[in-house]
């Protein structure tokens, strides 16, 4: 073991208890308290969920813009983006617009949901001097296909009336033609270089779309989950009969369907993984390079954690570099390839419910336990 173990520190979020930001603070402190003298850095990670704008602005340098949006259900909110340094490149956060966790559980209702915010994020982005725009689209209450969003941009949904459509998502069904409106081309957005953060490959639609999969988390009711989903079947059908423009393509079912929508009116989008767009913007190859320990972690280690999620990216980074990683999670059911050792907050015998009403303490003591393991099977 050298004198100085340098540490580096990049958990993603714990969901619904610490951001990834408080989270890195507190397992750093934990690892500076059990390795007294050694070097011990930060750098919480994202893979296009609620706090991605804020990490890689924290790492690159930027300035909060606020506008008033609409949510999920048509309400305007005030709502935020992040302008880099570079002036020319901007962050989002969809959540910041259509919030899941900052919808009450009473509210939630997938029919009813448009993603009307998030477009009009991107327009503010744009008019703000924005060229380049990461969007990361996880953490949405939205399930319209991204139909809204799409609408703000400018696109028009017309029924065979040929009057505009309501917003509320399950008025889809009734779409009768998609086309370019003069504010879409006026605003010249093909030329913004978009890239939509995700940390899973569902298609928009069938068994594995974004009502079937994820539609229960946002209120959707068993019921309920054939109708949307042919509803924003029937908008994916249109944008590629109407404009020839296919988005029925995967990672479209993330964030309730919001990066078909973003692909209907910015065809030139991309879709990326939301953790090797976030790693890339923060260094985090090169922090892992000067780095004798890595420790990761989020709220649960399980079979989903391969899949797109920021550990798996830390992991992966971690194993080409040589670089042993460690990982905490609030429960472990399964541990990924890759990772050395793994503790959980909740131990055999422990209330599950402490460690949601104390997730600080609890994060602090299960790192302590996995520290001393390492240490000891290093023969320190």
């Amino acid at each position: 073991m050298p004198p100085t173990l340098r540490v580096l520190v990049c958990p993603q979020e714990f969901k619904g208890t610490l951001s990834a930001t408080r989270a890195a603070e507190v397992i750093a402190q934990a690892v500076r308290s059990a390795l007294p003298g050694d070097e011990v850095f930060e750098q919480p990670m994202a893979d296009g969920g609620p706090g991605t704008a804020e990490i890689v602005g924290r790492a690159r340098g930027g300035v909060l813009h606020r506008t008033v949006v609409h949510d999920a259900y048509g309400a305007t909110i005030e709502a935020w983006f992040v302008l880099l340094d570079d002036g020319a490149t901007a962050v989002i956060d969809s959540a910041a617009a259509v919030s899941l966790a900052a919808t009450d559980e009473a509210r939630r209702d997938p029919v009813r949901s448009t993603s009307r915010g998030v477009g009009e994020l991107i327009v503010a982005a744009v008019e703000a001097g924005a060229h380049r725009i990461v969007l990361g689209v996880g953490g949405t209450a939205s399930s319209d296909g991204g139909a809204g969003a799409a609408r703000a941009l400018g696109l028009r949904l017309l029924d065979a009336t040929g009057a505009e459509l309501p917003s509320e998502a399950l008025h889809l069904v009734r779409l009768a033609r998609v086309e370019a409106s003069e504010v879409l081309l006026q605003r010249a957005l093909g030329d913004v270089d978009l890239r939509i953060a995700v940390d899973v490959r569902n298609p928009l639609t069938g068994p594995e779309g974004a009502a079937a999969v994820y539609g229960a988390q946002k209120g959707l009711r068993d019921w309920q989950a054939p109708a949307l989903d042919a509803a924003v079947a029937t908008w994916a059908a249109r944008v590629r009969d109407d404009l020839g423009r296919e988005v029925e393509v995967p990672g479209a079912g993330a964030g309730g369907g919001i990066p078909a929508g973003i692909l209907a009116a910015l065809p030139h989008a991309t879709i990326e993984s939301g953790a090797a767009l976030v790693a890339d913007d923060v260094g985090l190859r090169s922090l892992m390079q000067d780095a004798d320990l890595v420790i990761t972690g989020e709220g649960a280690l399980d079979a989903q954690t391969a899949f797109g999620k920021a550990v798996a990216h830390v992991v992966a980074l971690a194993a080409e570099e040589g670089t042993p990683c460690l990982a905490v999670a609030g429960v472990i059911e399964a541990v990924p390839p890759g990772i050395a050792d793994a503790e959980a907050l909740v131990t055999p015998g422990d209330d599950p419910a402490g460690a949601l009403a104390e997730p600080e303490r609890f994060l602090a003591e299960a790192t302590t336990r996995l520290v001393a393991r390492w240490l000891a099977q290093q023969g320190a």
